[in-house]
């Protein structure tokens, strides 16, 4: 019987995948895998990279080219059927890999390759340099019995951080609101309302429906002037998968992170780390744990004093102008949404009409052809897992470079957040044609309503814009080795610098100029609205810069002080908002019960990230400050600098190469209008 996921193809046959076909797909790709490392392992005469390394990056991309699709349509249109195949699967691919990791032969082969060095270009080299620490990474130097552990414990892991999320997924889903009466949602955004009637008819109900769907819930949070009503939904989206709330116990994630937290303390003490943290640094910009503590505590010595103020502002203006008698976590976003508006006469849903989904969308790849020299056209014909999915191929030069899938709106069975994925690498094949890049790009935002297109808040916007960013990390790279092409090989702490990057450009007058119109009329975003829109674009930056210090210590702290049987994840997480947070949650939340970055995402011990990569992005952006935001030659020499590089250098030295000089926080400060 055919099964599309063994066969050759430019792009996923997705309509063609069923869960009946994944797993005789992917055993009889293991085992292509496995017979080509016997065979690499076992010949130890083979010492060059053709001999070596091509061949079992040939069989390891077979095997992504299968796994990706399922792995992303497990993400956007999850099923029973797909969830079982999945999980099935994800467990076979953790041994694989961990084998790989923890075989002599092809650790020996990778080496011999390694001492021919003078035969190796830069990007080898490093490609090299990479696959031998991973195996270091992968327990090769140990005893076969911790061998044996180690495999354990990778396989585990794969399976909590799974279970972790679908948990969220399953408690995200689990809860919804039925409201027969408008008047009980007074103060919603019309469009909001909109979205929460066709919810509600979606489903055959009459009147309104309310989700944990962050499209849902957001406006609830943010205007309604039903309390009740805000409490209510603020509850249960921040008890997801935990013993609080209104599903409480049902899909608590509880003893899930409790578990991956004692596997990765035991993980980083069987390769000789003294904590995960330890071990996730091994593969960062960062060096230690110290450097990456002090730097979170320097940002909030500068920020915490400026964030308690604006709280007290918050709290103030509210008693003073509603008679509050306290501002609860359930308040902060609706009063800090009403002291905008009086502040600056300015909110997300006045800019919306302006942002089209649409215009936004063409704005954006206008800007990308001006910096970095290249056009993106729609594909309309292509085999799409959901009738939201687009294609578009990106071109330079009269020829294509790259391809990207856009999956832009929010639905049942499909993952929160945004994010994007590798679809395709770019490598040099067999017969010495190019495989192109491909990635996946994801986002949730509301679909259109009617005959009206999607609008989109100016959050939203650069919502957009980072994707777009690792996007065009991933796709605009020169690179033709697997393991230094695109995102592959970057360190994690330096892989948002692109997309933290683009952002940058939706708070341009000129670029605004470019992705905004009227939905209506097609009027660009007016000056009156963009003067408001930027005197209000570090309005409470404090309290925003506090908040994401407060998820990377604690992410970290938890990976570095871990103690198995010992460490109160809640007991850790409240230290760490009496030094550094501005407001106090509730005692039933539960936030890291849906903290997928750090429990089921790449972000263990690396949540840290965003705030170092914003640096760095600040920071490069700030050359643009000086030559002009659409200058070509720093357009030019950011693309074959930062984006065309992948992982080939060293962070540190291609924003070296970029900037002239090392990062300097003081640009990061400057944007978010924090005064040192």
């Amino acid at each position: 019987m055919r099964n599309p996921l063994l066969e050759p193809a430019l792009l996923p046959p997705f309509s063609q995948i069923t869960p009946e076909l994944i797993t005789p797909a992917i055993d009889e790709l293991l085992k292509q895998g496995r017979d080509q490392v016997a065979a690499l392992a076992s010949d130890t005469q083979k010492a060059t990279w053709d001999e070596v390394v091509a061949p079992l990056d040939t069989a390891n991309d077979a095997l992504s080219q299968a796994w990706s699709p399922v792995s992303h349509m497990n993400s956007v249109v999850n099923s029973d059927g797909l969830r079982d195949a999945y999980n099935e699967n994800l467990a076979k691919l953790s041994e694989y890999w961990t084998e790989l990791g923890q075989n002599k032969g092809l650790f020996n082969a990778f080496q011999r390759v390694a001492e021919q060095s003078q035969e190796l270009d830069a990007a080898q080299k490093k490609a090299l340099e990479h696959n031998l620490r991973d195996f270091r990474l992968s327990g090769i130097d140990l005893p076969e019995q911790d061998q044996q552990r180690f495999a354990e414990i990778q396989k585990r892991l794969s399976e909590l951080t799974t279970k972790f999320s679908e948990n969220v997924l399953d408690a995200t889903q689990g809860w919804e609101k039925h409201i027969m009466d408008e008047a009980e949602l007074a103060g919603m955004p019309e469009m909001s309302l909109a979205a929460a009637k066709q919810a509600a008819e979606a489903k055959g109900l009459e009147g309104y429906l309310i989700t944990l769907e962050f499209p849902s819930y957001f406006p609830v949070i943010t205007h309604c002037d039903n309390r009740e009503l805000r409490r209510e939904v603020y509850e249960a989206y921040a008890t997801r998968a935990s013993d609080q709330g209104p599903t409480a116990g049902q899909w608590d994630n509880t003893d899930v992170m409790t578990e991956i937290l004692a596997l990765r303390k035991e993980k980083a003490a069987l390769l000789g780390f003294d904590s995960y943290a330890h071990y996730s640094l091994a593969t960062k910009m960062a060096e230690t744990p110290e450097q990456v503590l002090q730097f979170l505590y320097d940002l909030a010595d500068k920020s915490v004093a400026v964030a308690r103020q604006e709280f007290a502002e918050l709290s103030e203006y509210a008693q003073q102008t509603f008679g509050a008698e306290s501002v609860e976590a359930w308040d902060v976003s609706y009063y800090s949404e009403k002291l905008k508006q009086a502040r600056y006469a300015i909110s997300q849903e006045m800019l919306r009409p302006y942002f089209p989904f649409p215009k936004v969308l063409s704005g954006m790849f206008d800007i990308a052809a001006r910096l970095f020299d290249i056009s993106i056209e729609e594909v309309t014909e292509f085999d799409r897992w959901h009738e939201d999915a687009r294609l578009f191929a990106v071109s330079r030069d009269g020829s294509v470079i790259a391809r990207f899938y856009l999956d832009p709106y929010a639905r049942a069975n499909k993952r929160g957040g945004a994010w994007m994925d590798v679809c395709r690498t770019r490598r040099r094949l067999d017969d010495g044609s190019l495989q192109l890049p491909t990635a996946y790009l994801v986002c949730n935002f509301n679909g259109p309503v009617g005959d009206d297109p999607a609008l989109l808040t100016h959050n939203e916007v650069t919502t957009l814009f980072h994707e777009f960013g690792h996007g065009l990390h991933h796709m605009l790279t020169r690179m033709e080795y697997a393991d230094v092409s695109g995102i592959n090989g970057v360190a994690w702490d330096a892989v948002e610098l692109p997309s933290q990057f683009m952002e940058n450009w939706c708070w341009e007058p000129e670029a605004l100029a470019i992705i905004s119109g009227h939905y209506q009329t097609g009027e660009t975003l007016p000056q009156e609205l963009l003067d408001k829109m930027l005197a209000a674009k570090n309005f409470q930056s404090a309290l925003f810069m506090v908040r994401q210090l407060e998820f990377s210590i604690f992410d970290f702290k938890l990976h570095h002080e871990y103690e198995i049987g010992k460490t109160n994840i809640q007991a850790l997480l409240d230290e760490v908002r009496s030094q550094v947070a501005a407001i106090t949650p509730p005692s039933f939340n539960r936030f890291q019960n849906s903290f997928s970055h750090i429990f089921a995402g790449g972000y263990a011990a690396g949540y840290y990230s965003y705030k170092w990569a914003e640096v760095l992005s600040a920071d490069a952006f700030s050359l643009f400050e000086e030559q002009g935001i659409f200058d070509k030659a720093t357009g030019h020499q950011f693309r074959e600098t930062i984006l065309e590089q992948g992982g080939s250098k060293e962070p540190m030295a291609l924003f070296v190469e970029f900037r002239g000089r090392e990062p300097q926080v003081d640009a990061l400060l400057r944007h978010s209008g924090i005064n040192v």
